[in-house]
């Protein structure tokens, strides 16, 4: 099968970084053009056609050529840029910088790529460590007992206590003047509390959903914990050096996470620094060791994904890019897709440790 790309040129660069420019041509392109507008066409809603039955021009009006044509190009680094990957036999690892430095209609489309590319590892015997892990796993009891039920349905009391409160006249939902709740204000568990709560019909069925939720999130906290300790202890009997760049990346990354977070609270970030009465140099300096410890993970669930040969299905990678995509459609769908990529393949990798 012919390349899907030509003029290609790899650049060694300093810190373990690679530069990869070619382009994709007018016919390939032309390919892609009409993927972009079939999917283009699934979000669109015209008058009197149904959804995804609008004729092309008519969609081409609405949204404007460019808006396909960097949806084509999006498509295509999809296709193209794991192609060039496998090969020219470039171990990248990290999220790649992506350029488009030329896309016109009826024109090749140019493309620039920076990725860091994952260094020399000798990795431990990590089928061991995780046979190891998986044994001292299995002597851990997650029994749930009464006493913890008993504070679950404590604390849904109080929640209760707290919602009536607000519910009286006078009192509106921001206001905080009341009382604390006492003893006296909690809600007997009868049938009233029962059928307020989501109606259940029994107390014992009450109590049966809470052991199940807190068992489900003991199973979670274990898993996470496993994991943590397999990778921790391959990361200790491992040779493995990072190179800043990775480092940065993950710093990057955790920042981006932190800045939605802080978004989300309804606080700028500005006025978050002035509140911890921090730089933006100082968080970074303070994450330096939890992003060398982060990178040095991803690292290691590279190499084994590389020595294993585990990767996720192309359907799998659609199917949760879709998903992610649904919710947001101006993201751009090569991050997504290498988000998911290493997202599903690290998955994978604990899933083969755990099984060991």
């Amino acid at each position: 099968m012919s390349k899907k790309y030509t003029n290609l040129q790899v650049t060694k660069l300093p810190k373990q970084e690679v530069e990869m420019t070619a382009e994709i041509s007018a016919k390939i392109m032309a390919e892609m053009r009409e993927k972009a507008i079939s999917k283009i066409k699934e979000t669109i809603e015209i008058d009197g056609f149904r959804k995804g039955n609008a004729p092309e021009n008519m969609i081409v009006a609405r949204v404007g050529e460019m808006k396909i044509l960097e949806e084509a190009g999006q498509i295509a680094l999809e296709t193209v840029y794991p192609d060039i990957l496998e090969d020219e036999k470039i171990d990248a690892i990290g999220r790649p910088e992506v350029t488009i430095t030329k896309i016109a209609p009826g024109n090749p489309m140019e493309f620039k790529v920076k990725t860091a590319v994952a260094p020399e590892v000798k990795l431990a015997d990590y089928g061991k460590i995780a046979k190891g892990q998986k044994l001292e796993a299995r002597s851990l009891k997650l029994e749930v007992t009464d006493k913890e039920i008993d504070e679950v349905i404590l604390d849904i009391r109080r929640n209760v206590a707290h919602t009536r409160m607000h519910q009286q006249p006078g009192m509106s939902e921001h206001d905080h003047s009341h009382d604390d709740i006492k003893d006296e204000d909690l809600p007997e568990v009868d049938e009233t509390f029962l059928k307020e709560i989501g109606g259940f019909p029994t107390v014992e069925a009450l109590r049966a959903q809470i052991k199940e939720g807190v068992s489900r999130e003991k199973e979670t906290k274990a898993k996470d914990k496993r994991r943590t300790d397999i990778m921790g202890e391959i990361i200790k009997d491992s040779t493995l050096e990072i190179p800043q760049v990775i480092v940065d990346a993950e710093i990057e990354k955790m920042l981006a996470q932190f800045k939605d977070d802080i978004a989300r609270s309804g606080v700028s970030y500005e006025e978050y620094l002035k509140h911890i009465k921090k730089s933006e140099e100082e968080v970074r300096k303070e994450w330096q060791g939890t992003a060398e410890k982060r990178a040095k993970a991803q690292l290691v669930l590279h190499h084994i994904a590389r020595e294993e040969k585990i990767e996720p299905k192309e359907e799998d990678i659609k199917k949760e890019m879709e998903q992610i995509l649904s919710h947001d459609k101006n993201l751009d769908r090569f991050r997504v897709r290498m988000f998911v990529d290493n997202f599903l393949t690290n998955e994978l990798v604990f899933q083969f440790l755990e099984n060991k």
